[in-house]
């Protein structure tokens, strides 16, 4: 019983912040008009230097360098904008497909089993492990801004906003991507990783109505997308070499770190 009311009360947290952001991107909400056509714009992308272990799978912009958390150990790596490694933390995440840095904390989710966000402190110490509000899974990316976790929760379809003291959800940008992964905050807007059938992309999302602001493709010779952060004018990802259907480190520039221009 007490397992239903708590899918129960899950489904309906998920109604009520799908409901709140519906009403933010209705047509009513701006005196009836439609919305004009979601520009599309190019990714140009420059190929930089390799993560610490080779397979990156998550990064976080800070002011003491770029991190990383690699896919295969777990590990969060902190580099320099020219690759030199500079502190490593180890974390009990398992299969990291995101991470946010805040707060004094590394944020770390895991998209295999136990699954959840694990905090972990500077010395590598377990802060705290919990699964995602609202329903759990895994995810594909976790971003910290200003006191917040933004987390692309994978079961819920949607980048959620959730107070990491509190553990409670706030708000849910729903997304339709088939494949969705890292996650960058700047200026007022989320932007998120995506992938179809034509190939890997990238949403921008304004972060209060979660109305989507522009889409950017990347071609199939660039490298593969999987963490993302923004630093310096630019966003910057990294290639895995780990993309699902494909055989590991097809793609030509697995391991590496690179910068995004939109243009």
């Amino acid at each position: 019983m007490e397992t239903r009311r708590r899918a129960f009360l899950a489904s309906l947290g998920v109604g009520v912040l799908g409901t709140r952001l519906a009403r933010a991107q209705s047509p009513a909400a701006s005196g009836g008009q439609s919305a004009p056509p979601v520009p599309v714009r190019k990714a140009k992308t420059t190929t930089l230097f390799k993560s610490p272990e080779g397979y990156p799978n998550a990064i976080a912009a800070t002011p003491e360098g770029l991190w990383i958390g690699e896919q295969r150990t777990d590990n969060a790596h902190l580099v320099d904008w020219k690759g030199t490694l500079l502190k490593t933390v180890k974390t009990e995440s398992k299969n990291t497909s995101g991470m946010g840095v805040g707060g004094g904390y590394i944020w770390m989710g895991a998209n295999a089993a136990p699954n959840g966000i694990f905090q972990t402190d500077m010395s590598s110490k377990t802060i705290s492990h919990r699964q995602i509000p609202l329903g759990g899974g895994g995810c594909h990316g976790v971003e910290y801004v200003d006191g917040k976790l933004w987390i692309a929760a994978l079961r819920l379809r949607g980048i959620l906003r959730v107070d990491p003291k509190t553990w409670e959800p706030e708000f849910l940008i729903p997304y339709s991507v088939p494949r969705a992964h890292g996650t960058a905050f700047h200026d007022g807007a989320i932007w998120m990783v995506t992938g179809n059938e034509q190939g890997a992309g990238l949403n921008k999302y304004d972060a209060e109505s979660g109305r989507l602001l522009e889409t950017v493709r990347f071609d199939q010779s660039d490298p593969d997308p999987h963490g993302l952060a923004w630093h310096d004018g630019a966003l910057y990802s990294c290639d895995a070499g780990i993309h699902p259907g494909w055989p590991d480190n097809k793609s030509p520039t697995h391991s590496y770190i690179f910068r995004i221009d939109v243009v």
